[in-house]
Parts: structure tokens; sequence; C-alpha cells
């Protein structure tokens, strides 16, 4: 959305038990990689299940904008692709909103280009630091003809007449980071390396693999992986089915899990072993959510949530964690708000360079609605209050971010007093479905 937009506000009240079967949209992280891979791709790449939320239509445009043609059905999304190498210089600044995700991993895909592209994004996505990405594509011997202060949007990339492999290690655990080297190589001859002190979510290597990409993945005896892509590869199209996002199941989840006599079930969410963070810790917090009918679908487990109303109890979440449930933790301190005894959060440093600094915003919004915490440089405590006695009644900031505001219209259904965010527009950028999904399990948004 843009910064000039009027605010929508919306207020979430206590709920009564919430019931019935639901499923949440796409998986975000696999909808925009099919994008740019069908885009990227020779040949037809057909799409089912993908998340039609702005930040993916944002990556679907710049591909476009670059050769790719997309059209959308009334059952999938058709991608006819350039073939790999064969991406056009945009005419146009690529405009990407608020896709933090989609802008990251494009400049990697151009930066070893001998072309110019230009990035720009909204208010959000202007303040997050891009020189994580900028580092790594400096290697290959891209320029930065331009940028903001700050190493920010908009900035304009140059690659080189012709890049040289690299090997890379990534110096936070950071899936972007990583995605963004693997696919600069992809326009590079030669064997680009990637080295992951710390396992991070491992799309981009599935999926570029499926595509027909030669990629290898070894893993130390110290447990650090090294990921190695040969260059220049033929990429073909494939169908692809999209699972449910485990960060938007997040939401419906942690309300049935604090919300008395809860008990609902969440069909075909993805349970890749690096996206389940937040059920491991809730189940460890006491949580009743069964997998049922676990299957592989296209290489990917998914399973179907059934979720129950529990009582918590407070836990240590290990930082290593971090990882695997980065945009977890706003919806994760909304359960701990409810449960018996203190939640203590570690490495969360990531937490600050997302749509916001997610880490304050999520502190200030507990704080605004009676819960008490304790952030610091890299945690967050929260002191639960099992029941929510004396929780809400408060307005909480979201700063242009979608999972700050799903996170406190969680908070607000089980809350003694209502909730208010002061604006629901950014929501359609990962879950458009969000109020009426929802509203069918039997909250009360307004």
């Amino acid at each position: 959305m843009s910064a000039a937009a009027e605010p929508s506000p919306a207020t979430a009240h206590a709920a009564k038990a919430l019931t019935g079967s639901v499923r949440v949209p796409g998986d975000k992280s696999i909808s925009h990689r099919s994008l740019m891979f069908g885009g990227l791709a020779a040949g037809q790449t057909r799409i089912a299940g993908l998340l039609e939320g702005e930040d993916v239509l944002r990556t679907g445009e710049a591909m476009k904008a670059m050769g790719a043609v997309i059209t959308r059905t009334n059952e999938e999304w058709i991608v006819e692709g350039t073939g790999n190498g064969a991406l056009l210089e945009a005419t146009e600044p690529l405009d990407f909103g608020n896709a933090g995700t989609g802008s990251r991993l494009t400049m990697g895909l151009v930066g070893t280009y001998d072309m110019e592209t230009t990035f720009t994004g909204d208010a959000s996505l202007s303040k997050r630091p891009m020189k994580r990405i900028l580092d790594p594509l400096r290697e290959f011997g891209t320029q930065i003809v331009s940028m903001a202060e700050g190493e920010r949007m908009p900035l304009t990339l140059r690659g080189p007449k012709r890049a040289a492999p690299i090997t890379y290690r990534v110096p936070m655990a950071s899936a972007q980071v990583k995605s963004a080297v693997l696919l600069a190589g992809l326009n590079v001859p030669g064997v680009t390396t990637v080295i992951e002190p710390v396992m991070t979510r491992d799309h981009t290597e599935k999926m570029l693999a499926g595509f027909g990409a030669q990629i290898e993945v070894e893993t130390d005896g110290e447990g650090v992986r090294h990921i190695r892509l040969l260059g220049e590869p033929k990429l073909t199209g494939r169908a692809i089915q999209v699972p449910g996002d485990p960060s938007s199941a997040a939401f419906p989840l942690v309300a049935a899990l604090i919300v008395p006599g809860s008990d609902i079930t969440i069909e075909n969410v993805l349970m890749n072993p690096t996206r389940t963070g937040l059920i491991d810790t809730l189940l460890e917090m006491g949580g009743s959510i069964e997998l049922l009918n676990r299957r592989d679908a296209g290489g990917e487990d998914v399973a179907d949530l059934r979720v129950r109303h529990s009582d918590l109890k407070g836990v240590s979440v290990p930082p290593e964690r971090a990882p695997f449930m980065i945009d977890e933790y706003p919806v994760l301190a909304v359960a701990a708000a409810f449960a018996e005894g203190e939640t203590v959060m570690n490495g969360l440093d990531e937490l600050r360079v997302k749509e916001s600094d997610r880490l304050t915003a999520t502190a200030d919004g507990l704080k605004s609605n009676g819960v008490t915490c304790v952030e610091g440089e890299d945690f967050l405590r929260v002191t639960g209050t099992p029941g929510g006695k004396g929780i809400g009644g408060g307005t909480v900031a979201t700063h242009l971010d979608h999972r700050i505001a799903m996170a406190f219209l969680v908070l607000g259904f089980a809350a003694e007093k209502p909730v208010t965010v002061d604006d629901r527009a950014m929501i359609a950028t990962s879950f458009p479905e969000f109020m009426d999904l929802m509203a069918s399990l039997g909250a009360e948004i307004e």
C-alpha cells in the first residue's frame, strides 16, 4: 500500500469458540519462486494454488517486464518463460511495493545480466537494508549505479559484461541472501558456491533442482551446508502445486489455541522442516495440534492440522530455531500472552530488518494491551495471563506490517477487551482472505 493511503483501522473482539475447517492461501515463499523460476525457464510452467497477494503479484509483474508471459485461468497461472540467460532489460523501474522477498531475489536474478535494472518500493520497503544482497553481487562484478542513503531503494544495478562465479559464506541466517546468490549464479559459467552456517528454508534449492538445475548440497561435520550450483543450466517449465503457507496458518492456529472451546482444522499446510519452528514451539507449550493426512505434494511434505484450545505454558525458545520461524514470532508472542509463566524468545535480531522493526513493534503492541514483556536487543520475554483477564483495550501501531496487524487482531479474539490495529490495508500483501477466513471460524472483526 502507499504510505499516503488513508488508514483503515480494524478492531477484534473476544470470540466464542472457533470451529470449522479452512484452507489458507498458498505459501508465499514458494509462490514468489514459482513465478520467478517459471518466468526464467524454457517452455510452460503451470501453477495451481498460487498466493494471489500483492507481494507475489509484484514479482509476477517484474518477470513480465523482463519478457515472461504470465496469464491466469480459472484454475491456475500459466507462465511462458524466456529461457535461462534470456531475460530482457526492463524499460521502466520494477516497483515491488512491500515485497522484500520478491525484490531481493530479483536483484540476485538480474545482478549478473549485462543490463541496467532499477528497483523501487513503498515507504516500508524503502526503509529496509539491501546491503546484505548488494555485497555478494559486488563480488560477481555487479555495479550499483545509484541507490538511496544507507544502501536502500530506489536503487539501480548494472551487471558485468561477463560474470565469474564466486564462493560466498552467508554472514547471517537469511534464505533471501542465499537465494539471491544462487539466482545470480544461474547466469554465470562455472560453479557458484554458497556456504550456509545455519540452515534456512530450502525452497530455492529444491525448486531449482525441480526445474532442471544441477545443484548439490553437502553438509560437513560441523553442520555447515555447502550448496554448489553449476551455472548456465537449461531450466524447463513444470507443473507446480503450491501448498498452504505455514506463516499464514499461524494466525488461525494460535487463535484456536487461545480462544476457549475452539476446535478447527487447517487443511493442506506445508510441513517443510525448515518452516515448522512455530508448531514445534507451540507443542512444547502444551498446544493440542494434531498432524493428519500427512502426504507428499510435489516434493514437499504437507498435512492437515487439527487445533484445539489448550492451556499453554511458557517456554524458552532456543535461538537456533529462529531461522525456522522468523516470521511467526509476533503471533507466538500473542500465544505467550495467554500462557502460564514466562516465554523467552532469543536470537531475534533478524526481526529488526523485516517490514518493520518487528521486535519493537511486537513489544509495543503487547505493552499497549496490558501484557507484561521485556524487549532486549535480540530477545523478547513475555509474561502470560491465562484466561486473558485485563488484556486488551489498546491500539497497535502496525508500521505498514501485515504480520503485526494480523497477530494483534488474533490477540483481540481472546483478550478481555477489544484490540484495535491502526491499519488493516497491508494485510492484503500476504493474506487477502484473512478477515473472511477468521470470520468463517466465528471470529468478530469490525
